[in-house]
């Protein structure tokens, strides 16, 4: 017999597969559903900081005093915490697997009180996302990596439970940042959050949006630093999120030195019936190669020399191109 547990940020999961923070778990029934087809965990719709303080500054008035305004702001920040700290409570009580609450932040302003109560509320785990560009030409180097210890330092100083770090792969060294990370009490990683995807349509001469789904081409970067990280970094747990198209890809991830799996796109594309899909085909080719547990083959193959080169740190096709005739 084949046994699918893991251990994620601490946390007991049935299998490893976890929901990502998206429109499918932004309501305690859905949630149920994603549970009831074997999820192994859930992370809550994201609350978004940009999006609280975009409503604020729309809903101000030049006629209204500061103080009318700084009411206004306050209101809204408190409303949608309400309905935030609502669904991580309905969740708890319809789910028996691990719901983990997401703060989607760009500063270290309000989140430490708003951190405290989501635990309160009762959420598993804590998922912190600091998802930006550094595009101003005045940027100081550095400067970037530091606000994710930064706010994580703080958050810790106030919570108990987990706290879980999901990066942007918009970092020159992921490596050093998570061993940073690991230092000030993360408790897992997870690599990477998906940018949103620009593009542009040449007849309207108009910018829209790209892509929303992530493909299985996309699982190369989070295999190549999960690879990397998780055999020098190795006492935080690593998921990975974004590519994982497939049940395959699951595999793969585990064998890079993942404890877990985030998924959206796919359950958005195949339905619920993903989550059954994955790990009865886990199950299947652990029987087949002879693993009776996660922990017999993580990381298996993650950094990997051969004579002399890290196949995961290889920037050049020259072994593909090599065999390529003109």
């Amino acid at each position: 017999m084949t046994d699918l547990k893991t251990t994620f940020a601490g946390l007991s999961l049935r299998n490893p597969i976890i929901i990502s923070s998206s429109g499918l778990t932004n309501s305690a029934g859905k949630n149920k559903r994603l549970a009831e087809a074997g999820a192994g965990a859930i992370v809550l719709k994201s609350l978004f900081e940009e999006q609280i303080m975009l409503e604020a500054d729309q809903l101000k008035d030049p006629a209204f005093y500061p103080e009318a305004s700084d009411y206004l702001e306050e209101y809204i920040r408190e409303h949608k915490l309400a309905e935030y700290l609502t669904l991580i409570k309905e969740s708890k009580k319809e789910c028996n697997i691990p719901i983990i609450a997401s703060i989607n932040c760009y500063s270290d302003a309000e989140w430490i009180d708003f951190a405290k109560q989501i635990q309160e509320a009762g959420a598993d785990a804590l998922e912190i996302n600091i998802l930006a560009l550094q595009s101003d030409v005045q940027y100081t180097y550095g400067s970037f990596e530091q606000r994710h210890i930064d706010i994580l330092r703080h958050i810790k100083r106030t919570v108990s439970i987990p706290v879980i770090m999901k990066l942007g792969d918009n970092l020159t060294n992921p490596v050093a940042l998570i061993d940073q990370l690991y230092a000030n009490g993360a408790a897992a990683v997870v690599l990477f959050n998906r940018f949103y995807q620009p593009d542009i349509n040449i007849e309207n001469m108009e910018q829209i949006s790209g892509a929303v789904f992530s493909t299985s081409a996309d699982l190369a970067t989070p295999l190549r630093w999960i690879g990397i990280a998780s055999s020098v970094v190795d006492k935080i747990d690593y998921a990975a999120s974004g590519g994982v198209a497939n049940p395959e890809a699951v595999v793969k991830a585990i064998l890079a030195g993942a404890t877990a799996v985030e998924v959206c796109s796919a359950v958005y594309q195949n339905t619920n019936a993903f989550i059954g899909e994955s790990t009865r085909f886990l199950s299947a080719w652990m029987e087949r190669k002879g693993f009776e547990s996660i922990a017999q083959f993580k990381g298996k193959l993650n950094i990997k020399d051969v004579q002399g080169i890290n196949t995961f740190e290889r920037t050049q096709f020259l072994k593909y191109f090599g065999k390529k005739e003109n």
